[in-house]
């Protein structure tokens, strides 16, 4: 389950990548691998096929589990393939399977192993209860061969068909005798109060000979699987053909057996190449008519609002200027509007330090999103390589904090602030530490449950050493450049005696403005925000980093817009209170993004538990905290080059 949640997930690419995403593109080093049938290899060839098993999760629950958690088959010799630090923080767990077959050797009814549960042994006990714990919360297995997924593809609506990444352990038909989640694919899951376990997998792997393309063996291009339920009258010589399922009562009131086996066929398709082998799975994921929708909606605010602006920027603006040159200045104090206020709009803001701060912060949010989700729409970030995504995301902030410090100082400078070593600490401490103390709390919740997400503690100090080591004094260095740099030069001078603001209309107060900003900024996003948390809770896959670049752009158009329509607007009120009401403005849009997360967790989601609803609506704060920094900043800067652009133009004595 992806709990790791960064939320550099939000953005990526121009529209040309929609059409050739970042499907076809691989890491490069990331290079296929060559099999070839016992005997008939060379020193490039493999004969032996490794299956390997990642950690179970649910969309009942949060907390992801370890396949050795559960008491299943486990291979001899244990082997764990080197993790990186975004698969650590997304909590996979990837390690070796007792299903080893060879390349193009079909394996009918093998078994694996034998799992028996003594009714007089707390311990059996114990173990069982823990399955049927996993069957009744829809816990579901992840195989990996060949570094991609082992999927359980069926027929949905429509006549089409649907490739899950992962498959049940079981399922369980209730007290009422409804059958539960995957116990619908028999009729013969019928049996109230029963535990169906799915202990045989029909594997299928399709592979592509090279023999025509000018290379030795043959590439896996796919591989699927179909879980069935046996009852295995005989251990040593299991039979597949049989249809009595493998029940299990709910009452431990007997010796319990499972025997697990597994078949295994090859089929040869020189239709699916080997770059495009991710294809089958991902196209049945996110649904291509809905993000379009969700592009048009997007573009159609956008078109709204450069219309207003551009209508402000052109006309209103254009003449407001030209008629207060022209006029005398003794007739220009007569007259209302932004004009009124050029001796107080760069007057320096109430808690200046703290803006700095958190514009520092964003502006370094915003530089590692938009790189992390350039290279995965390069495909250097590809579902293929697991873990790239978090690992780019974490190691560009920690790269990133001289821009941090650099912003973060030179607008405090700008802004009167003297207190140059309470700024830069905050800087690279404040936001930094809640989103530490926030993950850290989550952490100690995955601990006590005992879940594969939990980090281990040398992966925090770790993570803390990148923080303090590299992240921190790298911020000190921008902090440095930016306070020896002179402060921005304002065009107008500013008043020793604030001016009075007139009353204000109700939709010019700051309370309204501010709720009104991000409602258009939100309505951009909010489509794509649903494939976005269905792939973080709900283990869908989401590879359509073209549409979400797209997005992102939209994003900031409209973030960058709205601030400057509605900014505008007050100053014609002559409210000079601009800073901060341009940060909130567009930031607001993450208290719109808090609120979705609320109605998806309560009509998309079926988790239950209260460890799994507090560790939802923890991460969720640390991804509004994020979005609240990345957008408060966009809109801060519009607004800023839009105050200076428009009172650079004006004659004042």
């Amino acid at each position: 389950m992806r709990l790791r949640i960064e939320f550099g997930y939000w953005l990526l690419f121009f529209l040309v990548s929609d059409f050739c995403p970042s499907l076809a593109f691989y890491l490069p080093g990331l290079a296929p691998v060559s099999f070839c049938e016992d005997g008939k290899g060379s020193e490039d060839c493999q004969t032996q096929i490794q299956l390997f098993v990642n950690r179970l999760d649910s969309v009942e629950s949060v907390l992801p589990y370890e396949y050795d958690v559960f008491d299943f088959c486990k291979d001899d010799k244990e082997m764990r393939p080197s993790e990186n630090l975004g698969q650590v923080l997304f909590g996979e767990r990837i390690e070796s399977s007792p299903y080893k077959f060879k390349f193009n050797e079909n394996v009918k009814c093998k078994a694996v192993c034998t799992k028996t549960y003594k009714k007089d042994s707390q311990e059996d006990a114990t173990r069982l209860d823990f399955v049927k714990m996993g069957m009744q919360l829809n816990y579901q297995h992840h195989w990996i061969i060949d570094n991609m997924p082992v999927t359980w593809c069926y027929d949905v609506e429509d006549n089409q068909k649907y490739c899950n990444p992962g498959f049940p352990i079981g399922c369980l038909v209730t007290s009422e005798g409804r059958p539960k989640d995957a116990c619908v694919i028999n009729a013969e899951f019928n049996k109230p109060k029963t535990f169906y376990v799915f202990n045989h997998v029909d594997i299928k792997i399709f592979y592509h000979n090279g023999a025509n393309d000018g290379w030795t063996g043959s590439r896996l291009v796919a591989a699927t699987l179909e879980p069935k339920s046996i009852n295995h009258a005989d251990a040593k010589n299991p039979n597949c053909e049989g249809t009595a399922p493998m029940a299990v009562p709910s009452q431990f009131e007997n010796d319990v057996s499972i025997v697990y086996t597994y078949s295994v066929t090859f089929e040869q398709n020189n239709m699916i190449k080997w770059a495009s082998r991710w294809d089958y799975i991902l196209v049945s994921m996110p649904h291509t008519n809905i993000q379009w929708f969700s592009i048009m909606n997007s573009l159609v605010i956008v078109l709204f609002l450069s219309g207003m602006v551009a209508m402000i920027m052109l006309r209103t603006l254009h003449k407001d200027i030209a008629r207060y040159n022209q006029v005398d200045q003794e007739d220009a104090q007569e007259e209302s509007g932004w004009k009124q206020v050029h001796g107080d709009v760069f007057r320096p803001p109430r808690k200046g330090m703290l803006l700095s701060i958190f514009l520092g912060q964003g502006t370094q949010i915003f530089i590692m999103t938009f790189i992390t989700l350039f290279l995965a729409c390069l495909g250097f970030l590809s579902p293929a390589n697991r873990g790239a995504l978090m690992t780019c995301a974490v190691v560009l902030w920690v790269l990133l904090g001289t821009p941090a410090g650099y912003v973060s100082a030179r607008l405090y400078k700008t802004f009167g602030g003297e207190k140059w070593k309470t700024n830069v600490l905050l800087t690279a401490l404040l936001c930094p530490g809640i989103v530490f103390a926030d993950f850290f709390l989550m952490n100690l919740i995955l601990w006590v449950e005992g879940s594969s997400a939990a980090i281990p503690f040398g992966t925090l100090v770790a993570i803390l050493a990148l923080w303090f080591g590299i992240s921190v004094p790298l911020t000190f260095i921008g902090a440095y450049f930016g306070f020896k740099k002179a402060a921005i030069e304002q065009p107008v001078r500013t008043n020793q005696i604030p001016r009075q603001i007139p009353e204000q209309s109700f939709f010019t107060k700051p309370i309204p403005g501010i709720v009104m900003g991000g409602i258009l900024p939100f309505g951009c996003i909010f489509i794509q925000l649903f494939f976005i948390l269905n792939s973080i809770w709900s283990h869908q896959m989401y590879y359509m980093f073209g549409f979400l670049f797209l997005v992102f752009i939209i994003l900031l158009i409209t973030c960058s817009e709205a601030t400057i329509l509605l900014c505008y607007f007050h100053l014609c009120a002559e409210d000079y209170h601009w800073w901060w009401r341009s940060f909130l403005t567009s930031g607001f849009t993450a208290v719109y993004l808090f609120i979705y997360a609320v109605h998806y967790f309560f009509s998309k989601l079926q988790i239950i538990g209260a460890a799994s609803t507090f560790l939802y609506f923890g991460y969720t704060m640390i991804m509004v905290l994020i979005f609240f920094l990345f957008t408060g900043t966009i809109g801060f800067f519009a607004c800023f080059w839009f105050v200076n652009k428009i009172y650079s133009v004006v004659k004042v004595d």
